[in-house]
């Protein structure tokens, strides 16, 4: 069967090129037994430099409000929705990349997610699959995705930014100096995929530690004694997949969805954004009434991917293409009606 993505040259350094255990152990551990509150207390007091007065190191969170904490605050008094939005960085180039973002809070975007491209996306359907072989096929690396982050912060202080993605690019490069460079990007909160919360000292903690949120996806088999786990280190937002599947897989199921919210609303302060399934105005607006927030992935790279020609390279509409569905969505967003509780 031909490979539906077409052909593809990989540059000769791919990000997964190094092996990254879920269990490996950072440098400054190493003489730790596998024990999650030590090493989250380690973690904690080695990177923010001693530990936090008053505060114990396990549960500490960030003591500065985010531009994340700042956007669902302020949307909050506006009584409505954010609009995530995400993209690939260096899809299908780096140059129309950053285009593209400084055109979608232009376009209504609340808050971007850029994605971190990665050769085995494990939660990641076709369409965002292929958006990260067109990036790292077109030489895009992590350090790339930091350094267009930064380039959309010179002409855009206020909009957050969140990296999502795997945790093997960041293993490769270096925990440490991720979070250093992430920060002087501008970059506002993290998302790893495939760090669970037993997890939590290899990246989520030193991420909290540096002023970065961790935000922590839940699922609809998240059940109530696997909840607080989830939540005891989130900031910024919860990001609720509202499907059991890859993304943009399948549609919501309303009812459920709801439900789902008020049972995490029910666990934590922490807004709750909605995403997997979400793809145009309608489906945008039915969840933006039952949740903090809408996510929306998969139709944005899809509509990408439908600008470019015949060699996947950008064209004159692809900007355009993306900008014009995220103001279409935006409105679906902006016009919900909440959901009766």
């Amino acid at each position: 069967m031909p490979n539906p993505i077409g052909p593809l040259v990989l540059p000769s350094k791919v990000e997964s090129s190094k092996p990254c255990p879920l269990r490996g152990t950072p440098a400054c551990l190493r003489s730790f037994p596998y024990n999650p509150s030590a090493r989250a207390a380690a973690v904690l007091e080695r990177f923010s430099r001693g530990p936090r007065p008053g505060l114990s190191p396990c549960r500490s969170k960030i003591l500065m409000k985010t531009r994340i904490d700042r956007c669902f605050e302020e949307l909050a008094r506006q009584n409505r929705a954010a609009l995530v939005t995400f993209v690939m960085a260096g899809d299908p180039d780096l140059a129309t990349c950053l285009a593209i973002l400084k055109a979608l809070p232009k376009a209504g975007a609340d808050v971007i997610e850029l994605g971190m491209p990665f050769t085995d996306p494990m939660a990641d359907g076709p369409a965002i699959q292929a958006a990260g072989l067109r990036a790292l096929g077109a030489g895009t690396t992590l350090a790339k995705t930091l350094a267009l982050a930064g380039d959309f912060r010179k002409s855009d202080s206020t909009t957050p930014v969140v990296l999502m993605g795997y945790y093997n690019p960041v293993y490769v490069y270096g925990v440490e100096a991720f979070l250093r460079d992430a920060k002087a990007a501008g970059v506002d909160g993290l998302i790893a995929v495939d760090l669970p919360p037993e997890e939590d000292a290899e990246l989520c903690l030193p991420a909290l530690a540096a002023g970065l949120n961790f935000i922590r996806l839940a699922t609809p088999t998240t059940d109530d004694a696997r909840l607080p786990a989830v939540l005891a280190h989130t900031s910024g937002f919860v990001y609720y997949v509202s499907i059991t599947g890859i993304t943009g897989a399948a549609a919501p199921d309303l009812a459920k969805v709801a439900s789902a919210v008020g049972r995490i609303k029910a666990h934590t302060s922490l807004p709750v954004a909605v995403g997997f399934g979400v793809k145009n105005a309608g489906s945008a607006a039915a969840i933006a009434g039952r949740a903090d927030g809408v996510v929306v992935g998969s139709a944005i790279v899809e509509a990408l991917r439908a600008s470019l020609d015949r060699n996947g390279k950008a064209t004159g509409k692809s900007v355009e293409a993306v900008a014009g569905l995220v103001a279409d969505i935006a409105k679906g967003v902006r016009t919900a009606v909440p959901a009766p509780v």
